[in-house]
C-alpha cells in the first residue's frame, strides 16, 4: 500500500504524536528518541513512495531541511550555555575544535586513500562526517540556560559543556574543509588555489561570520533587554519569536556578507545570552527554539529511515563501513582524547568527552551541499555517510543515559 499525499497529513500528525510522547517514554530505558524516530522512518519506508523521499533525489530539499534544522539547533545551543566566552574557560572546547577536529579528518582522509579513494573524495568524507552534531546530541548536552534571579550558572559539568560548545563551533568549522575537498577535486594543482583558500575560505569568511555573530547579538541582546521605548524591549512582552527572527536574520546578513552563517547564528545566540544573562526570558527563548528543533528532527530522521528502506545503503562497500566504524569506534575517539589530555577533566570524564562525537544532520547537510560537485562518486558518498550517521545513533543513543549516570554517580562519590 502507498500513501498519497492526504495520507502524509496523517502520518505528519502521528509523528508529531508519537514524538511528544517518545522523550518521556524512553527516559529511563537505553533507548533514545532518534533511535525511536530512525526505526519508524524504516517502516514507514514500505508504505511510501520512496523514490522521491531520497536525497539523491532530492538534493535541494535534503540540503534546505538539513539547512534549518542546523539553524535552529545552533541558536538552541547558544541560549543554553551559560558559561561567559574565554580562553581558560572554554580550554577543552578549543582542543577539540583547533587539534581533535583536523587531526580526525586527517586520519580519516588517510584511512580514504589508502583504501582506495581518490583524495578529493576521501577529503570530502572525512570533512563531512567532521562535525559533531548539535542536532542529535541532546542527551550529552547541557540541558538549558540557567536563569532567574540569583541564579548560579552550574560549570561543575565539564563534558556536557565541551560538547554542547564544541557542536556548536565546529558545524561552523566544518566549511573551510568542505571547500578544500572541493578544491582539491576540481581546481587542480594545490599552488594554484592554497593562497586563497587559506585567506578567504579559512580566515576571510571565519572572521566575518563572528563578527556578524557577535554584533547582531550584541544589538539584539540591547533592544531586547534595555531599549528605550517600551515597545522594543521584547523581554517584556515576551516574544519569543526572537528566536527564530534573530536565528534567520543573523543567518541571511552574515551569509549576503559571503560569512559563514552557522557559526554567526552561534556566536550571535552567545552575545544575546550575555546581554542580560539571569534573566528568565532566555528559558522561553530556549523552550521555544527547542521544540523547533525536535520537530525538524523528527523530520529528518523519518526521512533518514525512509530513504534507507528505499536502498540508500545499497552501494555500501567495506570501504564505507570502514572509514564509518573506525571513525566512531576508534578516531574520533583518540583523536579527542589525546587533545584533552593534562586538563581539569577527571579521567572518566575524558573518555566520555572523547567517545560522544556524534555524526548527524550537519553530516547530511554538507553532503548535499557539495555533493553535485562529485557526481560519479554520490551515491557511494550517500551510503558511508548514511551508514555513518545511523552507527553514530544507534551506538551513542543507547550509551548515552547509562554513561552520564555513571558520571553523575561519580562526581557525588567525589
Amino acid at each position: 500500500m502507498q500513501i498519497d499525499g492526504d495520507g502524509l497529513y496523517l502520518v505528519a500528525g502521528l509523528a508529531l504524536l508519537l514524538g511528544a510522547v517518545l522523550p518521556r517514554l524512553l527516559k529511563r530505558y537505553a533507548i533514545s528518541a532518534p533511535i525511536a524516530f530512525l526505526g519508524a522512518g524504516l517502516l514507514l519506508g514500505f508504505v511510501v513512495d520512496r523514490g522521491q523521499l531520497s536525497p539523491l533525489a532530492e538534493p535541494k530539499l535534503t540540503e534546505r531541511l538539513a539547512e534549518l534544522t542546523i539553524l535552529i539547533a545552533l541558536m538552541g545551543v547558544g541560549l543554553a550555555i551559560d558559561r561567559p566566552i574565554g580562553w581558560r574557560r572554554w580550554a577543552v572546547t578549543w582542543r577539540l575544535l583547533f587539534v581533535a577536529m583536523p587531526a580526525c579528518v586527517a586520519a580519516v582522509a588517510g584511512l580514504g586513500w589508502l583504501l582506495g579513494l581518490a583524495p578529493g573524495v576521501a577529503l570530502l568524507v572525512a570533512a563531512v562526517l567532521a562535525p559533531t552534531d548539535p542536532v542529535l546530541a541532546a542527551d550529552v548536552q547541557v540541558q538549558g540556560p540557567t536563569t532567574g534571579e540569583g541564579a548560579e550558572p552550574e560549570e561543575d559539568d565539564e563534558v556536557r559543556f565541551a560538547l554542547t560548545s564544541e557542536a556548536g563551533l565546529n558545524d561552523g568549522m566544518a566549511f573551510p574543509l568542505v571547500y578544500l575537498a572541493v578544491f582539491v577535486a576540481t581546481k587542480g594543482a594545490v599552488g594554484d588555489w592554497a593562497l586563497e583558500w587559506v585567506a578567504w575560505d579559512l580566515v576571510g569568511k571565519t572572521v566575518i561570520g563572528v563578527v556578524v555573530g557577535a554584533v547582531a547579538g550584541r544589538l539584539l541582546g540591547r533592544m531586547a533587554f534595555s531599549a528605550p521605548l517600551p515597545s522594543l524591549r521584547l523581554a517584556d512582552s515576551r516574544e519569543p519569536v526572537l528566536a527564530l527572527a534573530m536565528t534567520l536574520g543573523v543567518y541571511g546578513l552574515a551569509e549576503v556578507l559571503h560569512g559563514y552563517g552557522f557559526l554567526a547564528v552561534f556566536v550571535a545566540a552567545l552575545a544575546l545570552r550575555s546581554a542580560e544573562r539571569g534573566h528568565d526570558f532566555h528559558e522561553e527563548l530556549h523552550s521555544f527554539i527547542e521544540q523547533l528543533e525536535h520537530i525538524l528532527t523528527w523530520g529528518i530522521l523519518l526521512l533518514l529511515g525512509v530513504a534507507i528502506t528505499g536502498g540508500l545503503l545499497k552501494p555500501l562497500d567495506l570501504t564505507g563501513v570502514l572509514i564509518g566504524a573506525a571513525l566512531i569506534l576508534v578516531l574520533r575517539p583518540l583523536t579527542a582524547w589525546l587533545s584533552v589530555q593534562r586538563t581539569e577533566m577527571r579521567r572518566s570524564e575524558r573518555w566520555v568527552t572523547a567517545a560522544f562525537g556524534v555524526r548527524g544532520v550537519g553530516s547530511i547537510y554538507y553532503l548535499a551541499y557539495a555533493g553535485t560537485d562529485f557526481a560519479d562518486d554520490l551515491p557511494w558518498l550517500w551510503a558511508t555517510v548514511g551508514f555513518t550517521v545511523v552507527l553514530s545513533v544507534v551506538l551513542h543513543g543507547v550509551a548515552a543515559t547509562p554513561m552520564m549516570r555513571l558520571l553523575e554517580r561519580r562526581r557525588e562519590n567525589a
